[in-house]
């Protein structure tokens, strides 16, 4: 497999965007909100508690499937989340009505681990094979992620609207079980990362300065570290606090129930190419650079989601759903960037932690506001925090190792 992959790593990709495009549950999770509120008698309330336990599971897992990837290999870490992710889907065709509680723990639970075991097992593994290129390897999966949301909404709807939500949820557990299934069995480490590839491809210069290849431990300790543990969560709620009830905030602000659904398809679509084309410019000009005009633009388009109303809502949405989705297809390159290669799987778990805290931590915030103004605000100041963050975060000892990337970072930079 070794030989055969060498020749042809973009069979990686292809198996790693196979992946994602069935797992962006979170992004979908609208189409499947009031198809569980009636399916199960669930309020509204409990329904997107739901989404934001799934979110909160998916950074807990992060870790876990970091730590079996890093040793027991991405093939091994991907086909655990696949049945996981399977197990969480097929299993909530079970599940009895007018009990949150059953759901929190046969959905949410395996299905946030399954896609943490998933994605950084996917994203490191690309990274490792396009070391030279992370940028591009984190644009293709990525763009596969923000492409999910659309698929997912249209075989959910497709399928609760011909038969009903039990049996969405299970058809939909076997397809990931089969997708998901073979491509994780495609995933293989590099016997060495290429790191050298970019030297050659310079005419055989001296190679870029390498960053340290930290373990957890010691990343743990350092302040770079809980910088960007505060960046990941506090860009959370600008998208996750309305991404369960964005069908009915639309339709509150006058769009119809069609296309107040186009919300979602259309932000997918935005996601996907906030995935693609963010990762490519943070090669450009830098990833903290990158990361910094992202936050603001979402501190931004939250101040113009107060306001927006009937057609405006899908293009403010879709406009966050950029950014945000621009700003965590970074997250894996800017961890390996400041903390190598080597411990990639579990490294990157960490920092997903802060997804969690900020999926569970601002719903709660808004709650105890119980203001609809109070949410957009909320998420505008977390925003402009987190780009007050990265002021402060110093400038990683490797950036992307492009000349264009040298160039933009000035003579007095690393």
């Amino acid at each position: 497999m070794q030989a055969f992959l060498k020749q042809h790593r973009w069979v990686i990709l292809a198996a790693g965007a196979a992946i994602q495009v069935l797992t962006g549950v979170p992004a979908a999770w609208g189409v499947f909100q009031r198809g569980v509120c009636e399916g199960y008698s669930l309020s509204q309330e409990n329904a997107a508690m739901i989404f934001s336990l799934t979110i909160c599971f998916f950074g807990i897992g992060c870790i876990l499937g970091g730590l079996l990837q890093d040793k027991k290999g991405p093939r091994t870490a991907g086909l655990a989340g696949a049945v996981l992710l399977a197990a969480g889907f097929c299993g909530a065709g079970f599940i009895p009505g007018e009990n949150p509680w059953f759901f929190y723990g046969v959905f949410s639970v395996p299905v946030g681990l399954g896609c943490a075991f998933l994605y950084p097992s996917v994203m490191s593994c690309a990274q490792k094979w396009y070391a030279d290129r992370k940028g591009l390897a984190t644009g293709v999966i990525g763009g596969a992620v923000g492409a999910s949301g659309a698929v997912l909404t249209f075989l959910g709807r497709f399928l609760i609207g011909t038969w009903s939500i039990r049996t969405a949820f299970w058809v939909l557990g076997l397809l990931m079980l089969a997708v998901c299934g073979a491509g994780a069995a495609i995933l293989e480490n590099p016997e060495q990362p290429l790191r050298e590839t970019a030297k050659q491809k310079r005419g055989g210069g001296p190679a870029p300065k390498r960053p340290r290849d930290y373990s957890v431990k010691e990343m743990l300790k350092t302040n770079q570290y809980w910088l960007m543990f505060a960046v990941v969560g506090l860009a959370t709620p600008a998208v996750l606090l309305f991404s369960p009830i964005i069908v009915e905030l639309a339709q509150e602000r006058g769009l119809s129930q069609t296309a107040a659904l186009a919300c979602i398809v259309v932000g997918s679509v935005f996601s996907a190419a906030g995935r693609l084309l963010m990762p490519w410019l943070s090669d450009k000009i830098g990833r903290r650079y990158t990361d910094m005009l992202l936050l603001a633009a979402l501190c931004g388009f939250s101040v113009w989601f107060i306001y927006a109303g009937s057609w405006w809502v899908i293009l403010v949405y879709s406009l966050l759903t950029f950014c945000y989705s621009g700003e965590a297809a970074l997250l894996p390159a800017l961890c390996t960037d400041r903390f190598g290669l080597p411990h990639a799987g579990i490294n990157y778990g960490f920092l997903a932690l802060g997804m969690s805290a900020g999926s569970l931590g601002f719903p709660l915030l808004a709650r105890l506001w119980g203001l609809e103004g109070g949410r957009h605000w909320l998420a505008a100041g977390a925003a402009a925090l987190g780009a007050l963050c990265l002021t402060a975060l110093p400038e990683a000892p490797q950036q992307p190792g492009r000349p264009a990337a040298k160039k933009a970072e000035g003579p007095g930079r690393r």
